[in-house]
Formats: C-alpha cells, sequence, structure tokens
C-alpha cells in the first residue's frame, strides 16, 4: 500500500503537548503537520534543531521568537529559525495551524499514536 496519498480524517493523532494535537506527513526531508491547538492552551518555551514554517487556518494564536511577539490569525505566517526559543498562547476559540519542519521531526516519530478520529479543520458538508 501507497503512504503518496492521505486523508487528515484516517491519520493517527499524536499528542504534541497538553491540548496540542497534530496529524502528522513526513518524508524522508520535511515534516508537515496539521496542528489542533485546544482554547486558552500554551505551548511552552522551547527550541528544536529544526526550522519551522508555518500559517493559521483558524483561530488566532499569539507567538513568541526569540523575544519578539505578534498575534497571528488566519492567513498568517511565521518563519522560526532553528535552535532559536518560542512559544504560542491560543486564543479562546482555539485554532488550527500547518506547519512545516526540515530536517524531519525524528522526535515527534516515538509519540504515541492515538486513533484516527475526525479533525476540526477541514469542515465536512453534506453534499
Amino acid at each position: 500500500m501507497s503512504d503518496t496519498f492521505g486523508s487528515l480524517s484516517a491519520m493517527p493523532v499524536k499528542a504534541i503537548w497538553d491540548n496540542v494535537t497534530a496529524r502528522v506527513v513526513q518524508s524522508e526531508l520535511i515534516t508537515m503537520a496539521v496542528v489542533e491547538l485546544a482554547p486558552d492552551s500554551v505551548v511552552p518555551v522551547h527550541r528544536h534543531g529544526n526550522e519551522q514554517l508555518g500559517f493559521v487556518v483558524t483561530g488566532h494564536v499569539r507567538f513568541t521568537v526569540d523575544g519578539e511577539t505578534r498575534d497571528r490569525g488566519p492567513g498568517d505566517t511565521w518563519r522560526i529559525l532553528a535552535d532559536v526559543p518560542h512559544h504560542v498562547t491560543v486564543g479562546p476559540e482555539g485554532a488550527v495551524v500547518v506547519e512545516v519542519y526540515s530536517p524531519v521531526r525524528h522526535d515527534w516519530a516515538a509519540l504515541p499514536d492515538s486513533a484516527p478520529a475526525v479533525p476540526v479543520w477541514p469542515v465536512s458538508t453534506p453534499v
């Protein structure tokens, strides 16, 4: 069976932080994650050896990257270089973000998988 194509609703869910989960697509050089952040959750200050790019799909987050703080909403982006400290505070409606990491997030591969579940985004509408 090929892993070239997938669906968010069929992917296992990884608990990345408290109240923060991700569906992860990984290749040899890149990790992409669709991350769901619960309302008012916090991703604590951390750093990693991966460069990180991302954008908000739904909701609002407040990013602090190397001491600079910005509010980010749908369509807003960020770029975090490797080993730069950063943290996130999530708005009261929660958020969904898409993030891309290079090199691969090998540390996430060790996290346990939960069963696939209906994602917050995209929202399905009956046809």
